[in-house]
């Protein structure tokens, strides 16, 4: 529950920034114009979701679709050398780009459904989904990209960073609580310690009060 909590405050920091990226210009993306902006909710829960999934799942066990490795083996012969970790907008979204991007898109109409909505989509796979790490893509070009990330390991970055500082928190707060134990134990030690000082002062007094009345008769 508790690592939820961290991974839902950090989505939701992160997509706020996204929702200020979705009030720009398409053309601030290098998209079509006539993108629907009704586009943007639906791009974002799914951001959401699927940053989720990274962040407490291990990437390498994720399966995205049903047609995963058909998607992995076409998009590596189409792009064999295309750097994934970290994107060059112009690798997706220039004219040569497109041309070489269209046909690929095409092969998975009718296999992967809604191939073509728009989805958001990470330059840099160690980051998440902030302003400047965020661009729309077709959902099967998100699908090839995270897929291949996934499979080659680059989303493990994410994954890792996310267990790191929630082992931190869990170790923090396990110190913390030995350390209010400890407190407690100690105090009640000390209090132990009190009342039998008081103890062995009060058999001292006793002791003298005896001796007092002896001597006296």
């Amino acid at each position: 529950m508790e690592a939820a909590s961290t991974i839902d405050e950090a989505v939701s920091g992160e997509l706020l920034s996204v929702a200020h990226a979705l009030s720009l210009p398409a053309e601030s993306y290098g998209n079509d114009p006539d993108i629907e902006m009704a586009w943007a909710m639906r791009a974002m829960q799914h951001a959401e979701v699927y940053y989720k999934l990274i962040s407490s799942v291990d990437p390498q066990f994720l399966k995205l679709t049903k047609v995963d490795d058909q998607i992995y083996t076409e998009f590596r012969d189409s792009f064999e050398k295309l750097r994934i970790d970290v994107l060059d907008p112009e690798e997706l979204k220039s004219e040569s780009a497109k041309e070489k991007w269209r046909p690929f898109c095409l092969k998975f109409d009718g296999i992967v459904e809604d191939f073509n909505y728009g989805t958001l989509l990470r330059l840099d796979c160690s980051q998440g989904y902030t302003e400047e790490n965020t661009i729309f893509a077709p959902r099967i070009q998100f699908f090839a990209i995270e897929i291949a990330r996934n499979r080659e390991g680059f989303n493990k970055a994410v994954y890792t960073s996310v267990q790191d500082k929630e082992g931190e928190k869990r170790s923090d707060k396990v110190r913390e609580k030995v350390a209010t134990s400890g407190g407690k134990r100690g105090a009640e030690k000390g209090g132990q310690h009190e009342k039998a000082d008081k103890g062995e002062e009060e058999k001292k007094a006793d002791k003298e009060t005896n001796k007092g009345s002896v001597t006296a008769m």
